[in-house]
């Protein structure tokens, strides 16, 4: 009886998301139409025709060939509208069993699975998949796993304190000068690291203008907040007027220096990334938008226009990979990833040790890896190619930055270092300067002639 009760309320649950997202993707009236191409803009200088050329050399040769053979019977024009993919995600695994071969026993498993974490994978990004191979990085990051039940103890719902440092509803205030700005719940995709995995079990809300407005009017009665990140579930999952209206009262509050958006639809449905998007985002700067590239496959030709489009419009892109488990826990496969972001203009900023979120345990790898990743990308690759390994500290402690040790010893006068090679060189420490008892006439004795002739 209590396996069909938690069946029936899961069931309840989901349909309950199901409507809210079909009803919020389906109001065209909200929605930007997402439908024209950068490729339709015939003023765009050669050199981005020249960065997707390059890109397009190193981008595996299978991905337009998954594409076709998954979605052949979808035609470009609704392929390349991201309120179709939006619509179109698959979210039952009788759905995923279309596109990628399970075993009786493993559909079983996985409905088990998603009766606790739900399922959302876009048609883009499922054509990213290589459908043959059970350890795919890609897949790894969209699809249920089993172990998120078996090793669903470890860990914690809220594992960041964002609970106890939330301010008013939807809005985080843990560091003096920002704030973070919890706008929604919905994602086009649900990462099976995701931070926010407790979310997924509400059925899909946004927050109500009143709620925005109770955030907004803490922001605007707090003048040492100078930096508003916003962030959700996804916040571009909101329509382009609506996601206009809280910028733009964001950027009257006259402290307010930079605003963030957190999100990953340049990643799992570039689609989204519009003219009419971008032509909003460009009115109110700096603007600055942080990604969430695990993967060198990730890097298509399509996610490449997304972020060419957004620094266009003036909106610097970086982006924050999350250390995962057989995705991307190797010096190769993070030095590639490096490489293929700044091929297409977008800076590795953090490295995350992924959290501590139940669900995730099996996708969690030692701190050690982190730091040897780094140390393994230091001196071997341009620096700027090196991104921050941080963890993120539980209970609301904030990111604290890991980097391999390379002080052998240390005195008052000398530190001895090894560099990236393993050698040692010995480094003076200057000491702190004695303060000088001379007078001003002995240290600049012309100055002094010319204020005192006499």
């Amino acid at each position: 009886m209590k396996t069909s009760m938690t069946k029936l309320k899961s069931q309840s649950v989901y349909e309950s998301e199901k409507r809210c997202l079909d009803t919020f993707a389906n109001n065209s009236d909200e929605e930007p139409p997402g439908k024209r191409s950068i490729s339709d803009d015939p003023e765009e200088p050669p050199s981005r025709h020249r960065m997707l050329s390059v890109l397009e050399k190193k981008a595996p040769s299978n991905v337009a060939t998954t594409r076709y053979k998954l979605f052949g019977d979808v035609p470009d024009s609704l392929w390349n509208d991201w309120k179709w993919q939006f619509r179109n995600r698959i979210t039952r695994i009788e759905q995923l069993t279309k596109f990628i071969h399970l075993s009786v026993e493993e559909q079983a498993q996985l409905k088990l699975v998603t009766m606790r974490y739900p399922l959302s994978v876009t048609p883009y990004y499922l054509s990213l998949i290589n459908p043959d191979d059970p350890d795919d990085p890609i897949r790894k990051q969209a699809i249920p796993s089993p172990l998120e039940m078996t090793m669903g103890t470890v860990g914690a719902e809220d594992p960041l304190g964002e609970r106890e440092d939330t301010v008013v509803p939807g809005l985080v205030h843990r560091y003096p000068d920002r704030v973070l700005m919890v706008l929604t719940d919905i994602c086009p995709m649900f990462c099976r690291h995701c931070t926010r995995k407790r979310e997924w079990r509400n059925g899909g809300w946004v927050r109500t203008w009143a709620e925005v407005e109770a955030m907004l009017e803490y922001i605007r009665r707090r003048n040492t907040i100078r930096d508003v990140i916003i962030s959700g579930g996804d916040p571009l999952t909101l329509s382009t007027r609506h996601l206009e209206r809280v910028i733009s009262e964001i950027r009257k509050v006259k402290h307010v220096e930079i605003i963030r958006i957190g999100t990953r639809f340049p990643v799992v449905l570039p689609q989204r990334i519009d003219s009419e998007l971008c032509s909003m985002l460009s009115k109110y700067g700096p603007i600055w938008l942080n990604t969430h590239f695990n993967h060198v496959r990730e890097i298509t030709p399509q996610a490449a226009e997304a972020c060419d489009r957004l620094l266009r419009s003036g909106v610097p892109v970086n982006n924050q990979t999350v250390l995962l488990r057989g995705v991307n826990d190797s010096v190769e496969a993070q030095t590639a990833l490096c490489h293929g972001l700044l091929r297409i203009k977008v800076r590795p900023y953090y490295l995350f040790q992924c959290d501590e979120v139940q669900g995730t345990e099996h996708l969690r790898t030692p701190v050690e890896v982190g730091i040897q990743i780094i140390e393994g990308m230091r001196g071997h690759t341009s620096g700027l190619a090196v991104p921050t390994f941080v963890i993120d500290l539980p209970q609301g402690g904030g990111k604290v930055p890991l980097q391999p040790n390379y002080v052998i010893s240390q005195t008052e006068t000398e530190l001895v270092l090894r560099n990236y090679e393993g050698r040692t060189f010995h480094y003076r420490n200057p000491g702190q300067p004695a303060r000088s008892s001379r007078s001003a006439e002995t240290l600049c004795p012309a100055a002094s002639a010319t204020t005192n002739p006499g």
